[in-house]
This record gives structure tokens, sequence and C-alpha cells, in this order.
């Protein structure tokens, strides 16, 4: 068994660091917003976890790559196509039924993932899942529950949750097919196999969408991949509001 080059290992946990940080911060944007109070405060808490998770991996991303860049430094002097996130993370709240569904198909994913890289060959990387699998495990049970609710819900919940499976569904095929990176993580035994991966996925998802009373889409092709920093134009406008502070204030500390 190879092991990875260290820069293969930096790019393959600045996916992971990515997609948490760009969700975590999609979902404090609800802060305030959120239909009720409990809500409001269950969304703040995944936020917060999500983040945190963001904070061990780009910790580690930036020890391994070596140049003095620290979990501040990747997180916000970045520019939008440095940043490897599944293009998923970064699509608009729009809604709450539609957050609730980008939501549901993330957790089913990271869930997954994290329970894999529990037993990864990189100690410290499963250090850093096994804390992170008991907070998915949460984030699942809020967003499948809500998910749930709302598609078997009324006719307007579940036309909201209908429209925003409908909008969202294509930018899950990156979720699981598979690049070479995937692969070379998976050989070493650093990543789990894309095979396991979608299989567990594919096994949440359709048991949450068969009790929502929701219809899977078709596939469909885009142009977007995340994951080598082909981003849609969301990111950007994110990033600009996320990294304003500290790129305005370059010598501010926390």
């Amino acid at each position: 068994m190879s092991s990875p080059s260290a820069e293969a290992r930096f790019r393959y946990i600045l996916r992971l660091a990515d997609t948490s940080l760009i969700l975590g911060q999609r979902l404090g944007e609800w802060v305030g917003h959120a239909p009720a109070l409990e809500e409001d405060l269950g969304l703040a808490n995944i936020a917060l976890d999500l983040i945190g998770q963001a904070r061990l991996l780009l910790a580690y991303a930036g020890e391994i790559e070596g140049r003095g860049r620290d979990e501040d430094a990747l997180a916000f002097l970045r520019d939008a196509p440095e940043f490897r996130n599944v293009s998923l993370a970064e699509q608009p709240n729009c809604d709450f039924g539609q957050t609730i569904v980008r939501q549901a198909l993330l957790d089913a994913w990271q869930l997954g993932l994290y329970e894999a890289l529990v037993g990864s060959a990189d100690a410290r990387l499963g250090e850093i899942a096994a804390k992170a699998v008991k907070e998915t495990r949460y984030h699942l049970r809020f967003s499948a529950g809500w998910l749930v609710r709302l598609g078997d819900g009324t006719a307007e919940s579940h036309a909201r949750v209908a429209q925003g499976l409908e909008a969202l569904w294509r930018f899950t095929d990156e979720l699981l097919a598979p690049d070479a990176l995937d692969e070379e993580m998976a050989a070493a035994g650093i990543a789990p196999s894309p095979d396991a991966l979608r299989l567990r996925w594919e096994e949440r998802i359709g048991a949450v969408l068969e009790e929502a009373k929701l219809e899977r889409p078709a596939a469909s092709p885009y142009p977007w991949h995340g994951k080598r920093g082909v981003h849609t134009e969301h990111l950007g406008h994110m990033l600009g509001e996320m990294q304003h502070l500290p790129r305005t204030f370059p010598d501010a500390a926390w």
C-alpha cells in the first residue's frame, strides 16, 4: 500500500474542511430568521458543530502543508477557486424547506464518510472523525426529521421541499462520483471506498425520501465541481461577507 504525498493528503483534508466550513456559514445565516426559536437554536448549534469540525481539519491541513498557514489563514485568506468544498454546500438557503433538503442530503453523506474515517490509516484524521460522527448523527436526525415532517405535511410544505429537492439533486452526483484523489486516498486506506460510501448514502437518503413521500429526481448533468475549485457564483458572494473583516484588518487578533 503506497503512502500518498503530503500535497495529496493536504488537498483531501481541505475538501472535508471546506465543506464543513461553508455549510456552517450558510446555516449561520439563519440565526434570528428561522421559523421558530427551537429551529433557530437547532440550526445555530449545527452550524457551530460544522465550524468546529472545519477548524480541526483546517489546522491539520495547515500542518501537513507546512507553509505556516493556520486555520484562520486557510479560512479567510483564500479566494473562491482555492476552496475545495462540494458545490451543494455553497447553495443559498432560499426558504426553510430548501435548507432542510440541502442539509439532509449532506448530513447523510457526511455521516457515512465520518463513520468510515474513524478507521482511517491516518490516525489524526480518525480522531477528528470520531468526534465529528457523534455530532453528525444529531445533524441527520434533525434534518431528516424535518424533511419527513414537511414532506408528509401540508400541501404547501410538501411542494416546497419537493421543489428544493428538484433544484438541489443535480449537485449530489459530486458527493458520490470519485475522482483520482478520492481513489488515491481509498487505496491508501485513508478514505473509504467510494462504492461503499455511495451505497450507504443511497440507503439513508432513500429511506428518508420514502418516509417523506418525496420522489427521487432524475439525474442531470451540471458544469460545477467544487472539489476541483469550479464553483457556482454563490461561493464568491458568501466569501465576500465571510472574509471582509480579516482581509480589511489583517493584523487583528481574535
